[in-house]
């Protein structure tokens, strides 16, 4: 039987020389593997309120979404400097090769609703907390953050059990 790792491909030398890139769109065109990894991010959650599911530009939109529907809740994105349209507030983060921005709508998740945080890849995990710094700016309680694919040796999931959230992965590949 297959397994949601199974649907990933890999590619060598992506995006830099030395890096195994982990390409999820193989996941998302395959009808059961799309299913199955909605299905296994959301069953830790079952059963446990959430109000919101809060998506990570860019494949966690894809995933946030359906996840979202699933639960018949909203979704909100996190979205790169400059993409959002209304009032936002910002959140810088480091990048092995320098930094970034991050933006929520200033009014896009309410004091005390609990929410679901997901993105596809937690490798650093510096998106995931600038991600999640927002949210509790806002006043929102995260009650996990899902991913499919895990980096351990990146240090992602420490930093964010650190912080005190819940890390849910899909999967684990060791290296970069």
């Amino acid at each position: 039987m297959k397994t949601v790792k199974d649907y990933i491909r890999t590619i060598a030398d992506f995006p830099h020389e030395g890096i195994m890139f982990r390409d999820v769109t193989t996941l998302f065109a395959d009808p059961r593997g799309f299913r199955m990894a909605i299905d296994q991010l959301l069953h830790p959650y079952a059963g446990q309120p959430i109000d919101k599911v809060v998506g990570l530009e860019a494949r966690g939109f894809i995933l946030g979404g359906a996840i979202a529907h699933q639960l018949t809740v909203g979704f909100v994105p996190i979205r790169k400097k400059g993409k959002l349209p209304g009032t936002t507030i910002s959140q810088d983060y480091k990048l092995e090769y320098g930094e970034a921005i991050v933006e929520i709508h200033d009014d896009a998740l309410q004091a005390g609703e609990r929410v679901l945080v997901v993105d596809d890849l937690l490798a650093t995990g510096g998106t995931a907390e600038a991600g999640i710094k927002l949210i509790e700016r806002l006043g929102a309680q995260i009650v996990g953050c899902a991913f499919i694919i895990d980096l351990p040796d990146l240090g992602g999931r420490k930093l964010l059990e650190d912080l005190g959230m819940d890390v849910h992965a899909l999967c684990a590949f060791e290296g970069e």
